[in-house]
Parts: structure tokens; sequence; C-alpha cells
């Protein structure tokens, strides 16, 4: 597994995201103006058909905070198809001599913008006519986005968002009246099946150039931060103003405080039996588990009127919920069943298995072996079975066995 040193919050459940208020926030937690500046000026080329562009960067209010805001604008951009906006961000992508993982997020993340629009409007890449997506800020915010998160060494980061607010009532652009949000943001959200809000206010919260850069670059969406030690905070400001709120997207930057355990989401079964016998109840644990159960356990309790009873208690899959439920019904003639669901810790375990010689009998033992999240080994577990029958047949103890399977698994590691 990957270790993730460094985590990154989005924080866009109140203000939304834009391509230029993700670059903003950026330049605010710290990424090198000049080596953005240069990457924007790089499309200045007759070849990609943009004259000569601007770039103004500041420091401003939005409500009581300050944050930073990026405008880019170009004297004159020709009208472009969706191939050739591909082209043009690809190539400067190459020519600034960007990472491997940089140039991928370049790439996928125009190609996302470019795709959904050329779905919409039921054409090809070739003969897709894009009216905002041709100006000069798409490229630059993408190019720029790319170069700031590299310069900050974010895309060795695990990076979380908070769901994001696309806003609502209705907006003009190139197309006519629309519903926010925009069917490009709604289509590129819907692709990466990205959780999203309406609201907190009536207007586009969310731009196709913002959604695309966020689908592209978030590791998981949570609606609550990670547990983290903050560094920095970054605020980046869009070119909108409302009176409802501070219009800034907030980024913050932090160490991971993973304690080396892995995260499990299940669900917790339960139901109250006193008139099952213990045979029932033996059978009815055995079949839960043969159904996909992931533990089982039986708790002895009193019920009303002080009779004897138990608390069987099943921890399954959340998708297993149902089909257990029945089995646990109709096993113990149970009337209903609690379910709980809930998060776990746990270290993650893999089976392998070992070929073990002992006296000239050779047996395959299979071996549980716990990982934490950052891939260090935790505990070396043989399988009991598997170990007895190599006993019975060599007549060797069995701890003796485990210990030379534990032996052997970790010479394979």
């Amino acid at each position: 597994m990957t270790e993730h040193k460094k985590i990154l919050l989005i924080d866009c459940q109140a203000s939304g995201v834009a391509g230029d208020m993700i670059l903003a926030a950026l330049i605010d937690l710290g990424a090198n103006v000049d080596k953005v500046v240069d990457a924007i000026k790089s499309l200045e080329t007759p070849e990609y058909g943009y004259g000569k562009i601007n770039i103004m960067i500041n420091q401003v209010m939005r409500g009581e905070f300050k944050a930073s805001q990026i405008d880019v604008t170009s004297e004159s951009a020709s009208k472009k198809h969706g191939n050739e906006i591909i082209d043009i961000v690809e190539k400067a992508a190459d020519n600034l001599a960007l990472s491997a993982k940089a140039k991928q997020f370049v790439s996928n993340v125009i190609h996302a913008i470019v795709g959904v629009e050329a779905d919409l409007h039921k054409t090809s890449f070739d003969d897709a006519h894009l009216h905002e997506v041709a100006l000069v800020d798409t490229a630059a915010e993408i190019l720029g986005v790319a170069v700031a998160l590299e310069d900050l060494n974010l895309f060795e980061a695990k990076i979380f968002s908070t769901p994001v607010a696309v806003g609502g009532g209705t907006f003009k652009f190139s197309h006519g009246i629309v519903s926010a949000p925009a069917p490009a943001t709604l289509a590129i959200l819907q692709s990466k099946n990205f959780p999203f809000q309406g609201g907190p206010i009536e207007a586009e919260l969310a731009t196709p150039t913002g959604v695309s850069i966020l689908v592209n670059l978030v590791d998981e969406v949570t609606p609550f931060y990670p547990a983290m030690a903050p560094l920095k905070v970054g605020y980046g400001a869009g070119t909108k103003e409302f009176v409802q709120m501070p219009a800034v997207l907030r980024f913050t930057l932090g160490d991971s405080l993973d304690n080396g355990l892995v995260k499990d989401e299940i669900a917790v079964l339960e139901t109250n039996v006193d008139d099952a016998s213990g045979e029932v109840l033996g059978y009815t644990l055995d079949k839960l588990l043969q159904e996909g159960a992931k533990d089982v356990s039986i708790i002895p309790m009193f019920t009303k009127k002080n009779r004897p009873g138990q608390i069987v208690k099943v921890i399954a899959d959340q998708k297993d919920v149902a089909h257990l439920s029945r089995v646990l019904m109709d096993e113990t003639g149970s009337l209903g069943v609690r379910v709980y669901y809930c998060q776990r810790h746990i270290i993650v375990r893999e089976l392998y298995s070992v070929d073990l010689p002992i006296g000239g009998v050779k047996e395959t033992i299979r071996v549980k072996v716990s990982k934490n999240s950052k891939g260090e080994i935790i505990r070396v577990k043989p399988e009991f079975e598997d170990l007895k029958r190599l006993a019975e047949k060599t007549k060797k103890p069995l701890r003796e066995i485990s210990d030379l399977a534990v032996s052997k698994t970790q010479e394979v590691f």
C-alpha cells in the first residue's frame, strides 16, 4: 500500500468550485507564482491561436476573509473545436516538462470537459463547438493547477473533498438559460459518481472546468475533515461575489494522523432470542458464516420476567444486510433484526500458502498475514486445521510446526 504523508482537504461544500478558485487557492497555499505564470504564458503563441495573455494575481476580501484571486484573459482567441483544445493543452503540458502524473492529470481533465460537451451536443470531438471552454482561461487554469500541484508535491498527497455545492436557480450562458448545475457540470459529476448538493444560494457555484479538475484529482469524498494536523490553509476567490456568503474555496494542507489502520464500512445485525435451543443457535451461527457473515457471536442475557435468553450479533458487509437478516429470522424464529451501520478500524489480512516439509512429509499450510495501511507486517498466523493435520502426520508438536510455518512465511517477505 502507498503511504500518504500529506493530506489536502478541498472544502467546496459552501462556495462550490471553479478552475480559477482552485488555482488561486493553490497559490494562496504557497505554490510558486512565477512557475504558474510561466506555464500560462506558454500558451501565448500563434500556434495555439491566443493573443497576448494578461495575468492578474491579487489579494482580495470576500466578506471577512482575505483570499488570493487570479484572472487570465487573452486579447484575442480564435474559435476552436474539441480536438484543437485537447491538442493545445496536451502539447503545452509536454513543453512544460511536467511529470507523468501531472501530464496524465492534464489530459484527463481536458478530455472530461470536451467529452461531455461533445456527448451533450451529440457530435464528435472534431465537430464539437466549444464556447466558454475555448477561451484561454480553461487551458490556463488546467495547466496552472497542474504546475501548482506539482510544485507543492500534492500529486503524492492523499486528496479529500467535501461534497461540492452546485448552487441553484437559473443562469444564462452561450446555450441559453439553464438550471444550475449546468448540463456539462452535471455530466462530469455523474461520470465519476461524485457527490454534490444544491444550494446554499441561487447561483451557479460549480463550473465544468472546476468540477473536471476536482473529480480527476480527489481520492476520497468525505462530509467531515479526516484526522490531520493542519499545516497551512489557502483561500481562493473567483470573480463572483455574493451578499449571502463569502465566495471562497478553502484548501487545508496537513500531516496525516494515520495510525496504520485501515477503515472499513460494515453493518452490525442483532436480534434477541429467548426460545431457541442450543442446537438451533449453533446451527444458526454456522449457517450465517456460510452465507457470508464476517463474524457471529452469541451473548447471554436476561429478558422480560427474568427469562434467560441470547443476543445473536452478526458483523457483515453492508451489501449482505437484507440476505443475512432473512437467514437470522428464518433460523431463530425472531420477528425482527436491528441493524447498525458503522465504521471500523482493521488490520488487513491476506491469505498465503507455504509448503512446509517435515520428516519426509510435505504439506501446504495456509497462513494469514496481517498488515497495516503502510504495508508493514503486524502478525503472521498459520491456520490451525492445517497445523493440526501436519502435526498428526509427523507426530511433531503443533507449537513447533506453527513456529516453522511462521519462519517460512517471513522468509517470503
